[in-house]
């Protein structure tokens, strides 16, 4: 048996992936061990997660730069959150490696102190790559900008040098900023070469970069149809009970909200019984995060949608109640949260953000995309879902309703899309996704002495 320890950020996102994982490690009689904000973790990972509390400080995650794009966007998110995240978390992480006695580290990509953490105690680590973004070097045509994030990570590595030394023995080197991005011992890449493309010229993976396993993106188990027995909607806690999907209720459920719409009231399930099965239907997703700067662009889509008529039927996720009930198109629905995994069996298209889960699970299902991205990654993975042929890019902030409305028939009315979809799913699918991940790690541990 090997303990792992997995390093997490306060960020729902990039946790759901790993906690699939986790459960195959544990069915395969391995010890887990978290290292992450406890509040997050528990409820994602469940009640008898093993957790060692790590707190992420004063940053408020959810509202971290929500209007800044662009380099703007980019330097907010790591001089402001990721890096002071990971001086934060640091001395909690080395503590929790030496407690825990890990013999492998997995760190998510943007928990900086994972890395920094196995460096400096000399255990080896894995990368979780949870989205596909940052395994190209986007600085690498701007050597300004690339001098500015690697003394950056420079600093960061010096400033934690002689912060925690629970082992001097035990202790290694610091690890290079490199490093900090992408493990030198294994690489987990959560989606296909399908999607992201084969390696190329502003690649950090491939013949000379880190040992990658392309694993496909780590899919939630499927659930029985909602609509073929409770009509309230699927059984509590799908896959795991007792634990919630990031932005979705713990239940499977829309959670507790007033609907836009009255449909999924506080205290009422989704209303699954509203569903036209003789309707196209377009899921309409932005995520909780990015709900403060994407009401302007909801209700466009609302009005698109309305555009497109009788054929297609609207179901939007609108976490601040942007769009006015009566904006919503007939026979749509709006809600604050809404069990996208259970849609997305029967939707015709999904329009968001470009955010790698989101993308991913729609593609899982073979859905075509019109993504829109906002910040951070999200052009980065929008820009491979046209090059897979899945789906259509618009501009965020210059998108009007008849830019959508044309999108969304595009999409919905040429085969191609949907074709190209589903063959990025059935990459998905033949990758393995979490038990692959499993297995990658366990070679991992097995490969190194164990630490007792």
């Amino acid at each position: 048996m090997s303990t792992f320890l997995f390093v997490v950020p306060p960020l729902a996102g990039h946790i759901t992936p790993l906690v699939a994982v986790a459960d195959r490690l544990r069915d395969r009689g391995h010890r887990v061990v978290w290292s992450g904000e406890e509040s997050i973790v528990r409820r994602l990972a469940g009640p008898d997660a093993e957790i060692h509390p790590c707190l992420a400080g004063p940053v408020d995650v959810d509202v971290r730069g929500a209007e800044l794009r662009g380099y703007a966007g980019v330097r907010f998110l790591w001089e402001e959150f990721l890096v002071p995240l990971a001086e934060a978390t640091y001395p909690a992480v080395v503590e929790a490696a030496v407690r825990s006695a890990a013999d492998v580290l997995v760190c998510d990509m943007q928990a900086l102190a994972g890395p920094l953490a196995a460096a400096r105690l000399g255990r080896p680590w894995a990368t979780s790559a949870t989205t596909s973004g940052p395994l190209r070097d986007t600085f690498a045509a701007t050597p300004k900008v690339q001098r500015w994030f690697d003394d950056l990570l420079d600093g960061l590595v010096a400033r934690t040098a002689d912060t925690v030394r629970p082992d001097p023995s035990a202790a290694g080197g610091p690890p290079t900023p490199r490093a900090l991005r992408l493990s030198p011992h294994l690489v987990l890449a959560f989606t296909t070469e399908a999607l992201a493309g084969p390696p190329g010229g502003d690649s950090l993976i491939g013949p000379d970069g880190p040992p990658t396993a392309w694993v496909g993106p780590s899919l939630p188990s499927p659930r029985p149809d909602p609509l073929e027995g409770d009509p309230g909607g699927p059984e509590p806690g799908g896959p795991k009970s007792g634990r919630a999907e990031p932005g979705r209720a713990a239940t499977g459920r829309a959670e507790p909200g007033r609907a836009a719409t009255g449909g999924a009231a506080a205290g009422e399930a989704f209303p699954w019984g509203r569903l036209d099965p003789a309707r196209r239907l377009v899921v309409i997703s932005f995520g909780t995060v990015n709900g403060r700067v994407s009401g302007e662009f909801l209700r466009t889509c609302a009005a698109a949608l309305r555009a497109l008529g009788d054929g297609v039927q609207a179901v939007i996720a609108d976490p601040l109640d942007a769009v006015d009930p009566a904006a919503v198109p007939d026979g749509g629905i709006a809600a604050r949260f809404l069990p996208l995994v259970d849609l997305l069996p029967r939707a015709a298209a999904v329009v968001c953000h470009a955010g790698h889960n989101t993308v991913c699970e729609a593609l899982g299902h073979g859905v075509p995309l019109v993504v829109a991205p906002i910040r951070d990654d999200q052009p980065v993975i929008a820009q491979q879902v046209v090059e897979a042929g899945a789906g259509i890019r618009l501009r965020f902030a210059r998108a009007t309703p008849a830019i959508v409305a044309s999108a969304v028939r595009d999409v919905l009315d040429d085969p191609r899309y949907r074709s190209a979809a589903a063959r990025v799913g059935a990459s998905f699918r033949a990758a393995g996704g979490a038990a692959a991940a499993a297995e990658h790690l366990q070679r991992l541990a097995a490969a190194r002495s164990p630490v007792r």
